[in-house]
């Protein structure tokens, strides 16, 4: 006796119907953008990936007909614009919240503090890796290094910065963004929703009074390495070898001789008696080789 591939639950690969089109009056006004970012570019297909950002910000993720919609105005295969859309993270595949909250879990934010963040905010709203809220405002996520280590531990909102986060802080930064109340990021532009966003990412000026000098990103932390490297802080001091020589009484920036240990900017500065800097107890092999 033989049963048939329906009552065994196996599919048969059928292939899926054609992607629905945008209304007429939808896919006018795209057009109408698309040609102006095709216009920056020599070649059209380098305007796919503004393209895919201003698909997303009219449905607030990559749909299968945007990514048709793509592959019409480029000339390209929907299999190429596929291939595309699906490499990068911040091109999403499925609808997503109004706030994509996204807890840095890379190495340093991990280590001071990522991961009990993603963890709280996990139990918090409810929702795992790439859930959203019932209520459509909040998209949680964990995300690889964002470069601003300096402000370790990092939360994201639609890829402005809030710095310094605590699992308190995170908690209450979704709960204002859930209820509608004014938030403001570190440092950058003032927030704005994700559809939003992406319009912005696609190439169109931010018309929001003050976004654009709001613009910049930089904080203290960032500048100081560029401020020692312009001589605008003092240099750290340097310690001196421990086997002697001309440096080993170093003096300090003014002339004013051997700095003392205290004045070390930390105590790793200080250099550690081990068996390699110690003559009483010479680094080497304990055993000759091959015993």
């Amino acid at each position: 006796m033989t049963t048939s591939s329906s009552e065994r639950g196996v599919s048969l690969g059928m292939p899926e119907l054609p992607a629905p089109a945008y209304p007429d009056d939808v896919r006018a006004r795209l057009e109408a953008d698309a040609r102006e970012v095709i216009a920056r570019y020599p070649d059209s297909r380098s305007a796919l990936l503004p393209l895919l950002h201003l698909v997303q910000s009219e449905e607030g993720h990559v749909t299968r007909t945007g990514m048709q919609f793509c592959a019409d105005v480029l000339g390209l295969t929907t299999a190429e614009v596929t291939a595309v859309a699906t490499f990068y993270t911040m091109y999403r595949r499925r609808p997503s919240g109004d706030y994509q909250v996204g807890v840095c879990t890379n190495t340093l934010c991990a280590v001071m503090g990522g991961d009990a963040i993603f963890e709280s905010l996990q139990e918090h709203l409810g929702v795992g890796n790439g859930g959203t809220t019932d209520d459509g405002k909040v998209t949680l996520e964990h995300i690889e290094c964002n470069a601003a280590c300096d402000f370790a531990p990092v939360v994201m909102v639609n890829w402005e910065f809030f710095d310094n986060q605590t699992p308190e802080s995170a908690r209450g930064l979704v709960d204002d963004l859930r209820a509608g109340r004014p938030v403001t990021p570190t440092r950058g532009a003032p927030l704005c929703t994700f559809k939003e966003t992406a319009r912005i990412l696609a190439g169109f000026p931010d018309e929001r009074d003050g976004a654009v000098a709001a613009g910049g990103s930089a904080g203290p932390a960032s500048l100081a390495g560029l401020k020692l490297a312009k001589g605008e802080v003092a240099a750290p001091r340097v310690v001196h070898p421990r086997d002697g020589g001309p440096h080993d009484a170093p003096q300090d920036r003014a002339g004013h001789g051997p700095s003392s240990p205290a004045q070390h900017l930390s105590s790793h500065d200080a250099p550690q008696d081990t068996s390699a800097s110690d003559p009483a107890h010479p680094a080497g092999p304990t055993a000759e080789e091959g015993e």
